[in-house]
C-alpha cells in the first residue's frame, strides 16, 4: 500500500464548497480520504462537489462560522455518521477590500465580525473536534492562513491581524496537543478565486509577474500543499508553509 495513501481516513473541510476548500476536498478524496465538505451558504456546490469526488463515504456539512453554539455539536455528529476523525481543514473565512488607511469604513464591529469569521471560527471549531482528532492519535489540523500574517499587508487591516492570530493559534496548539495532533499552516498570496471581491484577474496576474516564479498561486497549487502537511511532513508541527511563489522575498 502506498505510505501516503489517505484509504479509511475521514478529513472535515470547512468553507469546502468553492475555491481553495473544494480544490482541498478534491485532493483529499483523490488519495483515499473520506471527505465532509463543510459550508455555509453553498449547499448547493458542495452537494455537487461531494458527489463528483472520487470514492466514497463523502458527505455535506452545514457549518456556520460565527454560531459557536452550533460547534459543540459537531463531534456528536462526525462520531455518528464517520465514526472517527483524522484531518481537519480550516479553509472557511470571509475577507471584503478596505483600505488600511480607510478607518472611517473599518469600524470595531467589521472589525470584529472578520477576526469571528477567520480566526475565532477556526479555533471554535478546531476545539469542538480535538477530542475526536486525539483518539486517532495521529490528527491533523491545517489552517489556511495568509502571507498577509506576516507582511501586514492585505484586503484589509482586520483580516491581516485575523492570520496573525491564526498563525499563533496554530503554534500554540502545536505545543499543546503534540504529538497527537499536528497543527500546521499554509500561507499562499494572492489566490486566484473570488475570495476578495472587486480583485480582478488582471490584478492578480500583474502581481504574479514580478514575483520570482513569476506564476499565479491557484487554489489547487494551495490544496497540494494542504496534501503535503497531512501525508509527508510528518515531523511538522507548530509552523508555516509558505507557498507564495516568492511573493514575499
Amino acid at each position: 500500500m502506498n505510505k501516503y495513501s489517505l484509504r479509511g481516513k475521514v478529513a472535515l473541510v470547512t468553507g469546502g464548497s468553492s475555491g481553495i476548500g473544494a480544490a482541498t476536498a478534491q485532493a483529499l478524496a483523490e488519495n483515499g480520504a473520506h471527505v465532509i465538505v463543510g459550508y455555509r451558504s453553498g449547499e448547493d456546490r458542495a452537494r455537487a462537489l461531494v458527489e463528483a469526488l472520487p470514492g466514497d463515504g463523502h458527505a455535506v456539512l452545514s457549518i456556520d462560522l460565527s454560531a459557536f453554539a452550533e460547534h459543540a455539536s459537531l463531534a456528536d455528529h462526525v462520531k455518528k455518521t464517520h465514526g472517527s476523525l483524522d484531518i481537519l481543514v480550516n479553509s472557511a473565512g470571509h475577507t471584503k477590500k478596505v483600505a488600511h488607511s480607510d478607518l472611517s469604513t473599518m469600524t470595531p464591529e467589521l472589525f470584529a465580525s472578520l477576526l469571528n469569521d477567520n480566526v475565532v471560527g477556526a479555533f471554535s471549531i478546531t476545539r469542538a473536534l480535538l477530542g475526536l482528532l486525539q483518539a486517532t492519535s495521529a490528527g491533523v489540523v491545517v489552517n489556511v492562513s495568509s502571507v498577509s500574517a506576516f507582511t501586514g499587508a492585505g484586503s484589509n487591516i482586520a483580516y491581516c491581524a485575523a492570520k496573525a492570530a491564526l498563525d499563533t493559534m496554530t503554534m500554540s496548539l502545536a505545543r499543546a496537543f503534540g504529538p497527537s495532533v499536528r497543527f500546521l499552516c499554509v500561507s499562499p498570496a494572492a489566490v486566484d478565486t473570488d475570495f476578495v471581491e472587486g480583485r480582478s484577474k488582471e490584478d492578480l496576474h500583474k502581481k504574479a509577474a514580478g514575483t520570482p516564479l513569476g506564476r499565479v498561486v491557484t487554489p489547487a497549487d494551495v490544496a497540494d500543499a494542504v496534501l503535503a502537511c497531512v501525508t509527508h511532513l510528518r515531523t511538522a508541527t507548530g509552523t508555516r508553509v509558505v507557498i507564495d511563489g516568492g511573493h514575499t522575498l
